[in-house]
């Protein structure tokens, strides 16, 4: 018998998908893992690295060490994205080659602190550049405090952004990925842009001179005091004291070009997603490691790396005591004059806009895919009109906004570098488990340099966590605390299951 369907039904096939709808061809899906990873690390994270190293040659070592760290990461998920082109991404490698645990620690932690936290500390950083253009109606004075709590116009920016890109997502990929496609090439060209004229302008510069001259000069910490104002110590490094700030510097580079993994949580809207989700992950954190490299060259041209912190102006404070880290803008000076402080500011509004569309785009497919395991609140695996995990997106802005309040996001991020580099290795771990366990299934994409090349990415991960357990080992120890604080929310979730 054929099927009638009333107005009222049709109306109810009409507003809720079932299945997503695949729009993201290869460029879309490399803009997001581009647009995801490029935020406003690399215009200010290159000071903490020089005031830890001291030296040119290892402050490029760490920014390429870094790159290769990343994209050996993204080779080898390549293959896991090939055999699983299913949404939710690292997730759903991690239950596939462990068990439901451990892919909801990582689901666990990635909702609580790394996706949204890196969404509430983008956009701030979004607010605090807007700031820079509109000092008077956007800063971080509180307008009003309740409690420990002050409420900024900075704070209020940053929650709107989340709230726009969210409503943006909430009506279709397609809509967000024509955003993240404009956004990221505008990036890509103005980085692009600042790299090729810092180089030529600085070629002829003093401080090109001394950084090339002395490039491979001794490595040394330097150390102020907490204005900023005067250098307290100058430690020598060698040893274990250069390994040790070699991993300090790693976080905020590692991070700087973190969240590439969130293209593998779209996979359910990506065409042809076991040729493209491989591919665009290498494209991708290519693209992103060159420019890294070449921008941090340009501030070698433009700057020299010594500096003062009490110095008068860009050159005598050198990259390791830029105005508020803010080498770029410093760089920029350089070339621009005083007009660098206006189109920096511009650059990373853009910059920092486009990657949380990235990310916002991302985070609510990995939660639509716990969801439909039982493992998040059941709603998140429900589709709207537009095809779109509209539940989880909501839930994700609601939470991102309440860390931009709290003002602990940057806290945050310290404390889950570690997990974050736990839950990388467990994935690539998984490589070796699904090989011996699921050699049938079909891997259209390899991991390259398999067994070496993944082996390799495991221990220099594994290198890391423990640099990191020594020498930051307050915020390691609380990353791993969140990261446990799961399992008993997991038995929970699975005993309600039963029940249900």
């Amino acid at each position: 018998m054929e099927p009638t369907f009333t107005q009222s039904n049709l109306h109810a096939v009409n507003t809720e998908q079932t299945e997503m709808k695949r729009e993201l061809g290869l460029f879309d899906s490399t803009m997001i893992v581009v647009g995801s990873m490029i935020g406003s690390g690399i215009f200010i994270v290159t000071s903490d690295i020089a005031r830890l190293l001291g030296s040119p040659f290892w402050i490029l070592f760490v920014w390429l060490l870094t790159g290769v760290i990343t994209l050996i990461a993204a080779l080898s998920y390549g293959e896991l994205a090939g055999m699983m082109p299913k949404a939710g991404g690292q997730y759903v490698y991690l239950r596939e080659a462990y068990n439901k645990l451990v892919g909801f620690l990582f689901g666990w932690t990635t909702f609580m602190v790394i996706q949204t936290g890196t969404i509430a500390a983008v956009a701030i950083a979004f607010a605090k550049y807007t700031g820079v253009l509109l000092p008077t109606l956007i800063n971080d004075n509180p307008l009003f405090i309740i409690g420990a709590l002050g409420f900024s116009s900075q704070q209020f920016l940053g929650v709107a952004l989340i709230v726009v890109l969210t409503i943006v997502n909430l009506y279709g990929v397609k809509n967000a990925k024509i955003i993240q496609g404009i956004f990221t090439v505008a990036k890509i060209v103005s980085l692009l842009g600042l790299i090729v004229l810092g180089i030529a302008f600085g070629l002829s510069s003093d401080a090109f001179h001394t950084n090339f001259t002395n490039f491979f000069s001794e490595p040394f910490k330097t150390v102020a005091d907490n204005g900023r104002t005067s250098i307290i110590d100058v430690i020598k490094l060698s040893g274990w004291s250069l390994i040790g700030a070699i991993g300090g510097a790693l976080v905020g580079s590692l991070f700087s070009s973190d969240a590439w993994n969130n293209i593998t949580y779209t996979a359910g809207e990506v065409k042809e997603p076991k040729r493209n989700i491989p591919l665009s992950l290498f494209f991708g954190t290519l693209i992103v490691t060159v420019l890294y490299i070449l921008a941090n060259v340009a501030y070698l041209t433009l700057l020299p790396v010594k500096g003062d912190p009490s110095g008068a102006d860009v050159l005598s404070r050198g990259i390791m005591f830029a105005t508020n880290d803010r080498v770029a803008t410093a760089g920029a000076e350089i070339i621009f004059g005083s007009a660098a402080v206006i189109i920096m500011a511009v650059l990373i509004m853009v910059s920092t806009f486009g990657c949380n569309n990235g990310l916002i785009m991302a985070g609510a497919r990995l939660y639509y895919a716990m969801a439909k395991d039982g493992l998040f609140i059941s709603r998140a695996e429900k589709l709207n009109d537009k095809g779109v995990p509209a539940f989880g997106l909501i839930i994700q802005c609601f939470w991102a906004s309440l860390l931009c309040f709290s003002g602990k996001y940057n806290e945050l991020l310290d404390y889950v570098i570690f997990a974050v580099l736990i839950f990388y290795s467990l994935t690539i771990g998984g490589i070796f488990i699904l090989r011996k366990t699921q050699p049938d299934v079909e891997r259209p994409y390899k991991a390259f340099g398999y067994p070496f090349i993944p082996a390799l990415y495991i221990v220099l991960a594994t290198a890391i966590c423990i640099d990191l357990l020594i020498v930051k080992s307050g915020t390691s120890l609380i990353g791993l605390g969140i990261v446990l604080a799961g399992i008993p929310v997991y038995f929970l979730t699975a005993k309600n299951r039963k029940t249900v």
